[in-house]
């Protein structure tokens, strides 16, 4: 067996292992390449079924393709997508954008704390309803007790902390120290009342596994993430406003492949364009602790 059906065995057996074990289990879908493959290892688990809700957190600041993208897969693969967001901060313009707050703050409001308030059923939240191919209220507030996240280890060096499956506090705090042990395929599941359990399925996955099973799986994904002709492209995405790309020639999967295994990008981090991991000192450690993906 390859490295890669290694991975993609791992990963299915744990997205199994958490729908047998919380019952109410959600998914977060960011659009991005990472959270992508893991929904198509989703519907690989469940023989193309997606058994939880997707949660979505809309910033009403991501790249417009983003969405487009979001809606388009929606309606052809039929997935049941909850979107959550900070209507207050929203609405009174608290965000980096409209200059009332720095960028660790604006995440923190429209990421954080809409990402806590969907979980904990205490947030605003729409629901996809394939009838009328609309968004529409979700009258379902019931808390996750579970939610699966598309983090790898190396992508950044708080994430690099995580187990498999990582208790939350009721607050959504994340606290380090606390997280269990896990051996071989010997994980806990088994948590106290009012926690949050986050569930990594792509926890030992790299950047280029994640390219590589692109482009094995012949997996969709935004153009954002492929030089257009002006010598740039995305490396990792997010709000328009504080997301940049990085200078790279390469125009498919095939190409970012050669350009990840070639070391052309090693001196640069994956996500060297997301201003927001600068204003942290360099990290997402602060943001992270509080509940950030």
């Amino acid at each position: 067996m390859d490295h890669l059906s290694e991975l993609e065995n791992i990963s299915v057996h744990i997205l199994r292992e958490a729908y047998a074990n919380f019952k109410n289990l959600g998914m977060l879908w960011s659009m991005g390449k990472d959270s992508t493959v893991l929904l198509w290892l989703t519907r690989k688990a469940f023989f193309g079924h997606i058994p939880f809700q997707l949660i979505h957190i809309d910033t009403h600041y991501k790249i417009p393709e983003m969405i487009a993208y979001r809606d388009q897969l929606t309606r052809e693969w039929h997935l049941p997508m909850v979107i959550g967001y900070n209507s207050s901060a929203i609405d009174t313009k608290q965000t980096f954008p409209d200059g009332h707050c720095d960028r660790i703050t604006c995440c923190s409001l429209l990421k954080t704390s809409a990402l806590t308030n969907t979980l904990n059923g205490k947030g605003a939240r729409l629901r996809y309803n394939h009838s009328t191919q609309q968004y529409e209220p979700d009258q379902n507030h019931e808390p996750f007790t579970g939610v699966i996240v598309g983090v790898r280890a190396d992508e950044e060096g708080s994430r690099s902390k995580e187990r498999y499956f990582s208790p939350r506090s009721e607050q959504n705090e994340w606290k380090i120290d606390e997280q269990p042990p896990e051996f071989w395929n010997q994980y806990k599941t088994d948590f106290a009342n009012g926690t949050n359990v986050r569930i990594h399925p792509l926890l030992d996955w790299t950047e280029l596994n994640i390219w590589e099973y692109i482009r094995r799986e012949n997996i969709p994904t935004v153009s954002l993430y492929y030089n257009q002709g002006n010598g740039k492209r995305y490396r990792s995405l997010g709000c328009y406003p504080c997301t940049f790309p990085i200078k790279s020639d390469a125009r498919t999967v095939a190409e970012i492949i050669v350009e990840l295994k070639t070391g052309k990008l090693a001196i640069i981090a994956e996500r060297s364009g997301r201003a927001q991991d600068k204003d942290d000192d360099g990290g997402l450690e602060t943001l992270r602790r509080e509940g950030y993906m």
